[in-house]
């Protein structure tokens, strides 16, 4: 039986192994899901149980998006554009890098029919999801800007400057509202309420303080799904044909 896991520093909230073990029973196969918390310094061996056959594929979540691709011998060019990785397999004798973070923040995009065409959209934090984020809305036409408590490029301002902004986007990528750690958001109130569209790539709560401030349902649980269905295709070489909207049905009904 093939062997998936998620890697990670603190895992307790993932719903990982759920959503997995839903799109393992429509591909029909049997595998398990875990998840693996680890120190930076375990993340090396971890991965080279992939050589060995221990696992078949990993994803891999907050904080090693990046520190992970030093151990690869090939990244996709996707992954190699954003600069992290989140999925990772071993084909062909090669432990390989993927970004289906991208495949599904660019979906739920179009799943929520979000409009970002010349709109003004704001990533809040820097992190290794952010870079997959700022790709599928420069793809899909957006002005994009990241908002940092550092800013150190032209790409990103001050939480600060976001305040006199014209916001029509705003995707939370920073872990801020994400359990245990409930009931605080990374904006104000206002900032919130004045955007025209809200997402929040948390999941852990199903409804954080930014997204009830903004009255928006866009929550991450769609993007953590449509990943993870790419993050199989890639494993299983093979496509998936079921109904998308029906799978993210399910697993909602699963976790209620």
């Amino acid at each position: 039986m093939k062997k998936y896991a998620l890697i990670g520093d603190h895992l307790s909230h993932s719903h990982s192994p759920f959503v997995h073990s839903e799109i393992f029973k429509d591909f029909n196969i049997e595998a398990t899901y875990e998840k693996i918390e680890c120190t930076i310094d375990e993340l090396g061996s971890i991965i080279n149980k992939l050589r060995t056959g221990e696992y078949s594929g990993y994803n891999v979540t907050i904080p090693y998006k990046l520190e992970v691709m030093k151990y690869l011998d090939e990244i996709s060019p996707e992954a190699l554009e954003i600069g992290a990785v989140n999925t990772v397999a071993y084909k062909d004798n090669k432990v390989i890098g993927y970004n289906s973070d991208y495949y599904g923040f660019y979906s739920e995009l179009l799943y929520y029919n979000v409009e970002v065409r010349d709109k003004d959209c704001y990533i809040l934090g820097t992190g290794g999801a952010s870079l997959a984020v700022y790709k599928a809305l420069k793809d899909l036409g957006g002005k994009v800007l990241f908002v940092s408590r550092n800013p150190k490029n032209p790409k990103t301002i001050s939480y600060e400057e976001l305040e006199n902004r014209n916001i029509d986007v705003l995707v939370n990528a920073t872990p801020v509202g994400m359990f245990p750690n409930v009931g605080v958001s990374p904006v104000k109130e206002s900032i919130a309420k004045r955007a025209k569209y809200v997402l929040d790539l948390i999941f852990n709560p199903k409804e954080t303080q930014i997204l009830k401030d903004a009255n928006s349902k866009m929550n991450g649980l769609c993007m953590l799904v449509l990943q993870a269905v790419k993050s199989e295709e890639i494993w299983q070489d093979m496509e998936y044909t079921n109904d998308r909207k029906e799978l993210l049905e399910r697993i909602e009904r699963g976790l209620e």
